[in-house]
């Protein structure tokens, strides 16, 4: 990648998350009064991280089926109210199992 192709994708990358963080400023002059709005407008960081997140995990790997056992085990140890770093290192086992040991 050149040097013009690589500051060209950089200048459209600020100007998109610039927008991004300008356009709700300028939209919404006052305080959001609705309490649907601003439901909505609270679950959007958690829904994009999700968005952005989700599909990774099973890319990460290089291998699907290792992805999806760590996904697997992952949601069986956050439904048994297992804390966090619990959780991650079962997963990321489990993953690990499966594609040296399995595959």
């Amino acid at each position: 990648m050149n040097d013009v192709v690589f500051f060209s994708y950089l200048l459209v990358m600020a100007g998109v998350t610039y927008l991004v963080r300008a356009v709700p400023f300028v939209v919404f002059k006052g305080k959001v009064k609705s309490e649907f709005f601003q439901t909505f407008l609270n679950y959007i960081p958690y829904a994009v991280l999700g968005a952005m997140t989700f599909p990774a995990v099973f890319s990460s790997t290089g291998d699907l089926w290792s992805g999806v056992f760590g996904t697997v085990a992952g949601v069986i140890f956050s439904y048994m109210k297992k804390g966090l770093l619990f959780v991650a290192i079962a997963a990321s086992v489990a993953a690990l199992l499966v594609k040296c040991v399995v595959l």
